[in-house]
């Protein structure tokens, strides 16, 4: 998706939002073992 931008302070904000709402939460990460940190906190918290 394209986005066209007012101000570099959106762009920012909305890379920032990706990046730490999307991105970091569903990508694996091979110091939790290769689980997303969503799994990691369920396999965390039943142990």
């Amino acid at each position: 998706m394209h986005r066209d931008y007012q101000t570099k302070t959106q762009a920012k904000a909305d890379i920032f939002e990706y990046t730490e709402v999307f991105y970091n939460r569903s990508r694996r990460h091979s110091s939790l073992g290769y689980m997303n940190p969503e799994q990691y906190e369920v396999i965390k918290m039943a142990a």
